[in-house]
């Protein structure tokens, strides 16, 4: 009778828990709100033509962001990706709110030095057609140049890993021109080349070709002996053992050298730009610098920013993919 008494008593489990709210949500929420008060009520020290578009959006996040958070359970990938990025979506309303305040409302920073970010926003809004010709540009530069190193370095590589000669005419020739900075090439390059385009893509392809060699010469000089014996054994031809025993077991190698290019070819990028080709992004910063554009500059840095961290995803991507075997072993 007691155990029943005991067991009638209990209450049903879980039947005491509160309703787990959305407090990340909320809390998202509520800073952006603070902004889109802040933005539309203060006073503003300037006059900025967007600050009502600005304080729109912030407040469409403010009354979205609470009910995508308490939905998120059913959002599936979408509602995962929500809820993690969540605190990082408060952070940076706080921060465009502490922005907003020391520069449109108070001119502690002032302007055009320091411009508010409805004046980034006016740029995106009002400047996109030579913003966006100017990002088309970059990229074809940068890729036309990326692929050109990163195939010939790749072969290079190849070649002196697996061959002796080559290595023993090759080695000296890399280490005394592969650790130059690609830069420093720059009023050679201009002078020997035919045109702005052809140099810039010349500097690029050289930035990304050293890395990719040197990995890749690492990579299958690294390979080990064993393969090829039991390769060898089976009957297998020199081609077989490039193509199908080399190649193969270099690529990790060979991804952190392409990494490693993308790096150094979109410096190269910006800086060839800015001296010598007539678009891009580089060629935008310089304009924008000349012309005290300081908004149309901050908009160029954000947008190079999400261009190249957005191409290292696509490559960390493709390494996943061919790489499936090491899936999560360089995280980016």
């Amino acid at each position: 009778m007691a155990s029943l008494i005991s067991v009638a008593g209990e209450a049903p489990q879980g039947a005491h828990r509160l309703p787990q709210l959305p407090w990340r949500g909320l809390a998202a929420g509520a800073a952006w709100l603070a902004l889109a008060g802040a933005t539309r009520l203060l006073p503003e020290d300037g006059d900025f033509p967007y600050t009502a578009a600005f304080a729109g959006a912030a407040l469409a996040l403010a009354l979205a962001l609470p009910v995508a958070s308490a939905l998120a359970g059913r959002l599936g990938r979408i509602g995962a990706a929500l809820s993690h990025w969540t605190p990082w979506l408060t952070a940076l309303a706080l921060a465009f709110l502490a922005w907003e305040l020391v520069t449109a409302k108070s001119g502690l920073l002032p302007m055009p030095f320091f411009p508010p970010p409805q004046a980034i926003l006016e740029v995106f809004l009002e400047d996109w057609p030579k913003l966006g010709g100017s990002i088309l540009a970059s990229l074809k530069l940068l890729l036309g140049g990326y692929l050109i190193g990163a195939s010939l370095g790749f072969a290079a590589g190849v070649a002196i890993g697996w061959s002796k000669a080559v290595g023993y005419w090759a080695h000296p020739v890399l280490r005394f021109v592969g650790p130059l900075p690609a830069t420093a090439w720059l009023p050679l390059a201009f002078f020997v080349f035919p045109s702005s385009w052809s140099a810039s893509t010349f500097l690029v392809a050289l930035a990304t070709g050293f890395p990719v060699t040197v990995l890749t010469w690492s990579g299958v000089a690294g390979v080990n002996k064993a393969y090829f014996d039991v390769a060898r054994t089976l009957g297998a031809t020199p081609r077989f053992l490039v193509l199908r025993v080399a190649i193969p077991a270099a690529l990790p190698h060979v991804f952190v050298g392409l990494f490693m290019g993308l790096g150094g070819s979109f410096a190269v990028l910006v800086v060839a730009e800015m001296l010598g080709v007539k678009s891009g992004l580089g060629w935008y910063l310089q304009w924008a610098q000349g012309w005290a554009a300081y908004a149309n500059l901050y908009a160029a840095l954000i947008v190079m920013a999400l261009m190249c961290s957005g191409l290292i995803t696509l490559l960390f991507r493709l390494r996943d993919r061919v790489l499936s075997w090491q899936k999560g072993l360089v995280q980016w």
